[in-house]
């Protein structure tokens, strides 16, 4: 478990670039928990997005940065399996030799309207002479106010220790205005990767 992890986090730094609309809102960890690099294992890459094509992308995007040990769930899961009990699912994800999950969850969209108030400009005073006090404020000018919409897109990423049965690490990202779930999903893993390092959840032993 401990070693898909950590490759998991490294490789999803290849091509992403230094900016990004994604930070950190909580995070939590089982305590005193590491993970050191070792070898890669078997991991189920799981993303719960309500549009089909959304949900594939991110699993593709969240399997391609497993060099290879990912296993996408709608190529796992089908719907005679998604409809039976947990312990069904639980006991064939185990015998089928995973030792670990990553999850990827959107949780929220939030909308906002922000408001840019309007400014007044005017050139520089000259009032000793009545031409310079005319122009002054013939040449007033007035910028109107405008609005500007946003949307900040929660998503929630689990790790799971298929082999222990639980979960552990959990964080919530809050991604403003991506430029398209690819994009967003890069940036998250980058972020929590960076978090996980701070936290010293992985090391490079």
């Amino acid at each position: 478990m401990n070693n898909y992890i950590l490759s998991f986090c490294i490789i999803s730094l290849v091509g992403v670039s230094s900016c990004t609309s994604t930070q950190i809102t909580s995070t939590w960890k089982e305590p005193n928990k590491e993970v050191a690099i070792d070898k890669l294992n078997k991991v189920l890459v799981v993303a719960l997005f309500k549009d089909e094509t959304s949900r594939r992308r991110a699993e593709d995007e969240m399997a391609g940065y497993l060099n290879g040990k990912g296993v996408v769930s709608y190529n796992y899961f089908d719907k005679n399996l998604s409809s039976t009990n947990e312990e069904v699912i639980r006991d064939k994800i185990k015998a089928d030799g995973f030792d670990g999950a990553v999850t990827m969850r959107l949780i929220d969209i939030d909308r906002e309207q922000v408001y840019t108030p309007a400014s007044v400009s005017s050139y520089p005073s000259y009032n000793r002479r009545f031409s310079g006090y005319y122009f002054r404020n013939w040449n007033t000018y007035n910028t109107p106010g405008y609005y500007t919409n946003t949307k900040s897109y929660t998503v929630e990423t689990n790790v799971y220790s298929i082999k222990e049965d639980k979960i552990i690490w959990t964080g919530l990202t809050k991604t403003t205005d991506p430029a398209g779930i690819d994009r967003m999903t890069t940036e998250i893993v980058k972020v929590v990767y960076r978090e996980m390092i701070k936290q010293g959840f992985i090391s490079n032993r």
